[in-house]
């Protein structure tokens, strides 16, 4: 992927969904502190900056018109988005035949709708300056498999498939797609778990450790830099050894 000049630009509007969550929070957290402008979306859970380089904003991500409407007044405010993380996802655990459609349907509008219709959205600015970063926040579920999060696996592993389509699709416009399919993480959905599970979950990991979120922040800030030009269309796993 040739650089362009946004490429080369060290700070980038960055738009964040799920920014109110755990590890929402962190990610905007470290990528503020590298100067870049952000805009922090949230839904029930409002969000506070004195920034004047971060903007928040709530939007229902199952509700395409408002994702659109989100879109531009973002770039009314900026003047275009580089860089889309779609992190916000939610966890209906069950298993199959106990998952009712509306938590299905649900999972689905969050986690694998969302990032399309935002993703659909921010195009056309990332191609009017040749420059895009598109981030999903997958999961090793997807990959793996796991008791109880059917409709939670189906969506993450549709961002994949999302993922390397996108990425083939937009290239020639300067735009990178990646995922990061995310190990068990100390904190976020895991807080969910009951602590005997989460020392089952733990014993699987052979680095016997629980992801540092500052680890996906870095890597987040890695892939938007100029030295990931040439990477897109690819799953990044931080798992610590548990898929590979």
């Amino acid at each position: 992927m040739v650089k362009t000049a946004l490429s080369t630009m060290e700070k980038k509007v960055i738009l964040i969904t799920g920014a109110s969550g755990a590890l929402g929070k962190q990610i905007a957290a470290y990528l503020e502190s590298q100067g870049h402008a952000l805009i922090l979306h949230y839904f029930q859970h409002p969000i506070r900056s004195e920034n004047p380089n971060v903007m928040t904003i709530a939007c229902d991500l199952r509700i395409p018109s408002e994702m659109e409407e989100m879109i531009n007044q973002v770039i009314l405010r900026f003047g275009r988005i580089d860089v889309l993380i779609n992190n916000a996802g939610i966890s209906k655990s069950n298993v199959a035949w106990k998952t009712t459609a509306e938590a299905w349907r649900q999972t689905m509008q969050i986690n694998l709708d969302a990032p399309f219709f935002l993703s659909q959205a921010v195009i056309p600015s990332m191609r009017a300056h040749a420059f895009g970063r598109i981030i999903n926040i997958t999961s090793v579920v997807a990959q793996t498999g796991f008791v109880g999060t059917s409709a939670y696996a189906a969506s993450k592993a549709g961002l994949i498939g999302l993922t390397k389509t996108l990425s083939k699709e937009v290239a020639k416009f300067h735009i990178a797609v990646n995922a990061i399919a995310l190990g068990y993480f100390n904190t976020g959905m895991i807080e969910d778990v009951p602590a005997e599970v989460q020392t089952k979950l733990l014993e699987q990991v052979p680095v016997n450790q629980l992801g540092d979120p500052l680890l996906l922040a870095k890597m987040i800030d890695f892939l938007i830099s100029p030295e990931a030009d040439f990477i897109t269309g690819q799953t990044l796993n931080l798992n610590g050894g548990l898929y590979s």
